[in-house]
């Protein structure tokens, strides 16, 4: 865990405004839907930081930034497979690609979406609501 969260200004210098505001609009998507701890960290070799939404121990999704790009990183258990797959025709084809490219390990499918700009949000929007059963609204 970080000792000190980036502030908005670093988070502007460091993934530039517009992917700023697609981060701060993924963020408040899911602090709007679900009731979350947030985690800091640091990003470990490839990412600058990780921004984490979990409860009980388990994570929903994870936000990673770096130089003019954030990752956006769900894991799927099989269940919530199943769900996306019902739901595959109504994500965009590059997101479908990137969710059949990824590795499916023993704890379910890591995906990681690197966003540049809102062309794909609601694409995660909905795979966020086929993650968790919301707690709120």
């Amino acid at each position: 865990m970080l000792e000190k969260a980036p502030t908005n200004e670093e988070m502007i210098t460091l993934i530039g405004k517009p992917l700023f505001e697609v981060w701060t609009g993924l963020c408040d998507f899911i602090e709007s839907k679900y009731d979350m701890d947030r985690l800091w960290n640091g990003g470990g070799k490839k990412w600058t930081y990780e921004y984490k939404y979990r409860r009980g121990g388990k994570t929903l999704c994870a936000l990673y930034a770096k130089e003019n790009v954030f990752g956006f990183m769900i894991i799927f258990g099989k269940a919530e497979r199943e769900k996306v797959e019902a739901i595959r025709s109504d994500l965009s084809p590059e997101i479908q690609r990137i969710y059949d490219e990824a590795t499916t390990y023993h704890d379910g499918k890591w995906v990681m979406y690197e966003l540049t700009d809102t062309s794909q949000f609601s694409d995660m929007e909905k795979l966020l609501m086929i993650k968790r059963k919301p707690n709120k609204k």
